[in-house]
């Protein structure tokens, strides 16, 4: 007799499972989505905004850790000197705003 009831226990599970089960796979997508994707989105957006903003002159830290100031702005990169009569060229994908121009946009919009 229990044998009996296993079984259809089962299937009205299974039955009436299937719609919460998908139910908590698109939530949980949803969840994923609004907690990591799309401030990683965000973020990213950012950061092509400032490179597309960067000119002669600006202080920039390259992916590698080395500060140099902008000399040259070319279409896939820049030429930073970093010292007294020694510039290298760097992609534009491997350049971060410097720690202090950082800090004053921050203030900057602490402010507003």
């Amino acid at each position: 007799m229990l044998q009996n009831l296993i079984p259809l226990q089962a299937d009205a599970t299974a039955a009436g499972g299937g719609w919460s089960s998908m139910i908590m796979i698109v939530l949980l997508i949803a969840i994923f989505y609004f907690l990591m994707i799309r401030p990683q989105q965000k973020k990213q957006k950012e950061i092509k905004k400032f490179r597309d903003a960067l000119t002669k002159g600006d202080n920039v830290i390259t992916a590698g850790g080395i500060y140099g100031r902008i000399c040259e702005v070319k279409d896939n990169a820049f030429i930073i000197s970093i010292a007294d009569g020694v510039k290298i060229k760097i992609d534009k994908g491997s350049v971060y705003p410097s720690a202090a121009d950082a800090q004053e946009q921050q203030a900057a919009e602490g402010k507003k």
